[in-house]
């Protein structure tokens, strides 16, 4: 058995156990399996070091294979076409992609691994076709186009003068030279008794859901608990906090005050919550025939609530009525994510499959989708747990491996941000506030846990926050203080307050702040990477040993039910 493929063996077994350790309940083998963590590890280091030294790269190239790595992205020379155009070229060795172009009439929509039945109003049904995306993308005159939202990606796009460009990159020294500089202080909230799942802020409160069934209400300046609000019947998935306008509409109607505001939460007890936050009670509930995976609430026209399930259904609830507006049968397997950006929801799924749709302010017809875009294009292998993150037009996707996914969801064209310096690290989330792109790191080898930081709009490296306190951060919340300062909110084994402190203060940070050299470019590949299926590189039975047979028999039910997100939901 060849290094490479023991190395990527040892990943797998890595993520397994980080996986079963997040499990209520664990099986004898499974104990055995954990207690072998760090023996896997060393060996894991020990591999990655006689591969790759010191300096290591964020991406296993193999012997005749390092042509094929490329530290670049390709700028794009043609505009973004209005109407939905055919997907631009993917990485070289990919299947081509898959695009439909629907307008959903009918409120049963399945989508299914090729093709797609759309019912079109007045017309017959059409079956959406595949487009392929062969093409000259590797040509000079067809790159691809990320100069929108990330300039620095795409360099050639509008031709800057030699003073723009000095001032550009002074501007960025000085951002970085900032965060070099920046000190935070974590203050631990305690109370849940099982994983954190997800967290929302609001003003100066945070809002946590857990895998032990409890919505709390933390009040952040004196790190207390406000509210414990108890009601759903199995663990809380997902949060989502109405903006003050739409909360203002149902208090009124709820003859309460006007300031109110509400907190919606999503659970495997299928419900979905409305909670007034200043007496912690349940004043709506929703129930909706399958356990709530991801949710987000759209403010435009009446407000809508999106939800979307562990059967990878996509619901569209009225905010007015709380009735159902649309159920569409989007995802092979659960939804795992749900975002908006103004009337577009974005819907991310562990098939690896990213959807786009567009609100219509309908009640019987709430969503169309736009696009659809499977793991053939977005490179995200099945079982992943999609965590998506839109900006303009592009799609911040992290899913579960060392690097930061950026989809153009209007072509279908794929970069990757090197969120890791090593092939062992795992991107949980990914968050923007503030002119900042935040993703989480894990690293497999060692446990530590780190938050990395690049500019936006130009996505360029700034550094890194690592705490040898901090666990593996599964969930993420941001906002900024009254005097412009940081403060975020982290959840996974522990719920974590980071906040920055002054510059002229003299108290001590929490926080160590680093800048590795390696997170600086965009790594784009045309051949197979760390990301490929995990499942390409087991042995045979008849090759295996005994510790290998004993993984192995458990690959079926793994790729079932151990992967991160299936474990949050038992």
């Amino acid at each position: 058995m060849g290094e490479v493929t023991e190395v990527r063996k040892l990943q797998k077994k890595l993520r397994q156990i980080e996986n079963l350790e997040i499990k209520i309940t664990l099986s004898p083998e499974e104990r055995l399996k954990i207690s072998r963590k760090a023996e896997l590890r060393s060996r894991l280091a020990g591999l990655v070091l006689q591969l790759f030294g010191p300096q290591q790269t964020p991406g296993i190239v193999e012997e005749g294979n390092k042509e094929k790595m490329k530290r670049q992205v390709e700028d794009s020379s043609g505009a973004v076409p209005s109407q939905m155009p055919p997907a631009s070229k993917i990485p070289k060795g990919e299947p081509s992609a898959q695009v439909v172009r629907p307008t959903l009439a009918g409120s049963q929509t399945n989508i299914g691994t090729g093709e797609i039945q759309v019912g079109l109003e007045g017309e017959r049904s059409e079956t959406g076709r595949r487009r392929d995306t062969a093409g000259a993308a590797k040509s000079s005159n067809h790159r691809t186009d990320l100069s929108e939202d990330c300039p620095a990606l795409a360099a050639s796009a509008e031709p800057r003068t030699e003073t723009q460009q000095l001032e550009q990159e002074d501007t960025f020294a000085s951002l970085q030279a900032l965060w070099e500089k920046a000190r935070f202080r974590l203050r631990f909230l305690h109370g849940h008794s099982d994983i954190v799942t997800c967290v929302v802020a609001i003003d100066n409160l945070v809002v946590s859901g857990s895998r032990d069934t409890t919505v709390k209400v933390w009040h952040v300046p004196t790190a207390t608990e406000q509210r414990n609000l108890g009601g759903h019947g199995g663990g809380v998935t997902c949060l989502s906090a109405p903006p003050p306008e739409y909360c203002r509409r149902l208090a009124q109607s709820l003859c309460l005050s006007e300031k109110e505001r509400f907190i919606l939460s999503g659970s495997v007890d299928c419900c979905v919550k409305i909670w007034a936050i200043s007496n912690g009670h349940c004043i709506k509930s929703i129930y909706t025939f399958n356990a709530v995976t991801a949710l987000c609430f759209v403010p435009e026209g009446p407000g809508y609530i999106i939800t979307g399930s562990d059967a990878g259904k996509v619901q569209a609830w009225s905010w007015r009525t709380l009735e159902n507006c649309q159920s569409i049968n989007a995802h092979q397997e659960a939804v795992t994510s749900i975002q908006c950006q103004g009337p577009l929801v974005f819907s991310g799924s562990a098939d690896g499959g990213v959807s786009v749709w567009e609100c219509l302010y309908s009640d019987h017809e709430a969503l169309r989708l736009l696009h659809h875009w499977t793991a053939q294009v977005t490179g995200c292998g099945g079982g992943a747990r999609l965590a998506l993150s839109p900006r303009g037009d592009r799609v911040f996707v992290a899913h579960g491996r060392a690097c930061v996914r950026i989809l153009h969801w209007r072509t279908g064209a794929v970069s990757r941000l090197t969120n890791h310096s090593s092939i062992t690290g795992v991107t949980d989330c990914v968050h923007q506030t503030a002119g900042l792109l935040i993703g989480s790191c894990y690293d497999l080898t060692n446990g530590e846990s780190a938050l990395n930081l690049f500019s936006l709009p130009q996505c360029r490296y700034l550094a890194s926050l690592t705490s040898p306190e901090a666990p593996r951060i599964l969930c993420f919340a941001a906002w900024l203080t009254a005097s412009g300062g940081h403060r975020w909110v982290t959840g996974g084994h522990s719920l974590i307050v980071w906040e920055q402190l002054p510059k002229s203060g003299k108290q001590r940070g929490d926080v160590t702040v680093k800048r590795d050299s390696r997170l600086e470019d965009l790594l784009e590949s045309e051949t197979e990477d760390e990301e490929q299926s995990d499942e390409d590189y087991d042995e045979d039975e008849d090759g295996a040993n005994d510790e290998e047979k004993d993984y192995q028999s458990h690959n079926a039910t793994e790729a079932q039910s151990a992967s991160w997100f299936r474990c949050v939901l038992q």
